[in-house]
């Protein structure tokens, strides 16, 4: 298979300072979104949002809700490679919500977690093309390991960039130990190596108690 749209790489992160703790857990999301020029040459941008008192999860579907609407904002269609550490949303999105939509909305054991934020994610993703990827983290990776910063960073002074602004990455990695940049950048994503996920069936919206 190959990219039918043009082809966009992301790198998403979430973070929830005080996760499980007692309190208000302050979240934020950060995402790094690649596109290549015609000439070649990339172009990044950052994007990043906040919660006051939130979780790792809600946070996940946020960076693909956010990150989503962002890029369709001019009606683009898009292939997009979405790179994360969160097996939640790799294994929601293969494989989990196919299920839930087919039960309405309801998993075999009952309720769906955050199900209003997955109806959102499929509907922020539904006019894309998708590659889900996923990644280790806290492993230098450097795409990922900026878009953790941006995260930790949005849920520390609980802000947003209100869309994509133009990219920081390149300082940022400058400004990085030995560790970090030492680890080869992914490198954008060949168009005839796109593989996407099959496209989800459409589904209305059905609003379950949580």
């Amino acid at each position: 298979m190959s990219a039918r749209f043009p082809l966009v790489a992301v790198y998403a992160d979430e973070s929830c300072l005080g996760n499980g703790k007692a309190g208000a857990s302050p979240g934020g999301l950060g995402a790094l979104v690649e596109f290549r020029k015609s000439d070649g040459s990339l172009t990044r941008f950052d994007l990043w949002a906040s919660e006051p008192d939130t979780t790792n999860n809600r946070m996940a579907l946020r960076s693909v809700i956010d990150t989503y609407k962002a890029m369709s904002r001019k009606g683009n269609r898009l292939s997009i490679q979405f790179t994360t550490d969160s097996r939640y949303i790799v294994d929601g999105m293969t494989s989990w919500v196919r299920g839930w939509m087919a039960r309405g909305w309801r998993r075999k054991e009952g309720a769906v977690e955050n199900v209003e934020l997955w109806q959102q994610a499929v509907e922020a993703i539904a006019t894309h093309e998708t590659q889900w990827a996923w990644v280790k983290g806290h492993a230098g990776h450097p795409q990922n390991e900026y878009a953790n910063h941006l995260a930790i960073r949005a849920a520390g002074a609980q802000d947003a960039s209100d869309g994509m602004v133009p990219s920081q990455f390149e300082a940022w990695f400058e400004s990085q130990p030995a560790k970090v940049r030492s680890q080869p950048l992914s490198a954008f994503p060949a168009v005839e190596r796109f593989v996407p996920s099959p496209a989800l069936p459409p589904s209305p919206r059905v609003r379950l108690e949580t």
